[in-house]
């Protein structure tokens, strides 16, 4: 109604984007409603290149995940800090979707896109397994969000996602980004940390790792990071993907973890 009164009567064609924005996802029909007006990228880009500095729209983010495979699973761990430029928004935001008893999504880039888009995924992957008895593959997953926000590519998402899981052919792991790229590894880190806990990683990485060393790695890895980092800290929350489904192992302060670790090389 309050739509209706103040751009005056619209059909529902004008309410939706385009035909190239309709989604065709196991069967069902999506599509992502727009408020008539200018075209959203072009919105934004008029804000952030505004010579009034008052104006000006700067999207700052910053985050540090990391995701590795092993011998017994994968690995995942997160901070928790919500930044809006120089301003720490959060300490306590939950970086890790977890999508289904098998699969669990990271956050990194723009919380409420990475949020929308894997809880979309979410429902995605429940339909599959209702229409077909068996779970989804980490790959089809993976390729399932690929193609969702590929269509959207320009138009201003931000989203780094690590897709983790457990399928038929073992553990998985891919990452997909807002343009749609989609790749799979046995390591990776995204956010403005991720060089540092590359470096962390990098360093003690080996495949035959013990559950425990793989979680001591995760932790140091995020550690390091949130210290070296200004947009990264809070708590380290931690992860590991298993056959039977996903546990969250701890959540320990970054700060804590730091100033302990300087007492222990005395």
């Amino acid at each position: 109604m309050a739509l209706a009164a103040a751009y005056g009567s619209l059909d529902q064609h004008s309410m939706l984007g385009s035909s190239s924005d309709s989604m065709l996802l196991n069967g069902v029909d999506n599509e992502f409603s727009f408020l008539p007006g200018a075209d959203p990228a072009t919105f934004v880009e008029e804000f952030q290149n505004s010579s009034s500095v008052d104006n000006r729209i700067k999207f700052h983010a910053g985050t540090t995940t990391l995701a590795f495979k092993f011998k017994h699973g994968v690995i995942v761990a997160v901070d928790s800090r919500a930044t809006a430029g120089s301003y720490i928004a959060s300490q306590t935001v939950k970086k890790v979707i977890e999508i289904n008893p098998y699969l669990l999504g990271t956050m990194a880039g723009g919380a409420a896109d990475c949020s929308f888009w894997e809880r979309l995924l979410a429902k995605q992957c429940r339909i599959y397994q209702l229409r077909n008895r068996e779970r989804i593959s980490v790959a089809a997953a993976s390729k399932i969000l690929s193609n969702m926000v590929y269509q959207y590519k320009g138009m201003g998402l931000s989203m780094g996602t690590m897709i983790c899981g457990w399928d038929k052919r073992g553990p998985g792991l891919y990452y997909v980004d807002s343009d749609g790229q989609r790749t799979t590894n046995y390591m990776f880190s995204v956010g403005s940390g991720s060089t540092y806990a590359y470096g962390v990683m990098d360093t003690g990485y080996r495949y035959d790792m013990s559950v425990e060393e793989a979680c001591e790695l995760g932790k140091k890895s995020i550690m390091h990071a949130g210290h070296r980092d200004a947009m990264s800290g809070g708590v380290v929350n931690l992860y590991h993907m298993r056959e039977d489904g996903w546990v969250k192992v701890s959540q320990t302060d970054i700060s804590q973890m730091y100033y302990q670790s300087l007492d222990e090389k005395k």
